[in-house]
């Protein structure tokens, strides 16, 4: 969980790290979202981009999209996934 304090992490570094596969970690970050619930915390995602036209994907998706539906380019920026305090909620 401290790698995903601060500016958080893609799934794929998280991976990386973790060792995991993304679909692995997508099962981990359902349970740390409801488990962070009872501490006060939340768990925040800043959704994938695209960076040819800043088309900003829906935060549901945890993963990489592989292109724009409105300009068809691939060239995407990743959601990161990070833990908002109780502080930060207000």
């Amino acid at each position: 969980m401290n790698y995903l304090v601060g500016d958080g992490m893609s799934l794929n570094q998280l991976s990386r790290l973790t060792r995991k596969t993304v679909k692995e970690l997508e099962s981990d970050l359902n349970h740390l979202e409801k488990s962070l619930k009872h501490k006060g915390a939340k768990l925040g995602i800043d959704p994938a981009l695209c960076r040819k036209c800043g088309f900003e994907f829906p935060t549901t998706k945890l993963h990489k999209p592989s292109r724009c539906p409105e300009c068809k380019a691939t060239w995407i920026q990743e959601p990161k996934i990070f833990v908002k305090d109780k502080v930060e909620l207000d």
